[in-house]
C-alpha cells in the first residue's frame, strides 16, 4: 500500500540537499572577501574565512549525506546567531522590505531542528 512514510527519507534528503546549496551559496562570498562578513559582525577577518569554510563544507557535507547531525547542529547555532544579530544587533524585523529580515533564517533554523530531530 502507498504510504507517506515510504518515501520520508526523500523528503529529509531534499531539506538537506536544499539548505547545502543554500550554505555553499552563502558560505563563498565570504571565502573570497571574509573581511566584508567580519566587518559586519565585528569580528577580525579571520572569522569571516572561518565562517565562510565551515559553511560551505557543512553544506557540501549535507549534499553528500556526511556528518548530517553535527552539520545541522552547526548551522542551528549559526542560525540562532544570525536571527540574534538581526533583531538585537541591527535591528531588523521579522520581514522588511528594504533588506532581509530574519524570516529566512527562522525557516532554515527549523529545518536544522527537523534534520536533527530524524537522526
Amino acid at each position: 500500500m502507498f504510504g507517506l512514510n515510504t518515501y520520508a527519507n526523500w523528503g529529509f534528503y531534499a531539506l538537506q540537499l536544499a539548505a547545502g546549496i543554500i550554505f555553499i551559496v552563502h558560505g563563498w562570498p565570504k571565502i573570497k572577501n571574509p573581511s566584508g562578513i567580519a566587518s559586519a559582525l565585528g569580528v577580525p577577518k579571520f572569522f569571516g574565512l572561518l565562517q565562510g569554510l565551515v559553511e560551505g563544507l557543512g553544506g557540501l557535507a549535507l549534499i553528500l549525506n556526511f556528518y548530517v547531525s553535527w552539520v545541522a547542529l552547526v548551522f542551528a547555532i549559526i542560525m540562532l546567531g544570525a536571527i540574534y544579530f538581526k533583531m538585537f544587533r541591527w535591528k531588523t524585523g521579522f520581514m522588511s522590505q528594504s533588506t532581509t529580515g530574519w524570516e529566512f533564517d527562522f525557516l532554515l533554523l527549523a529545518v536544522f531542528l527537523a534534520i536533527l530531530t530524524k537522526g
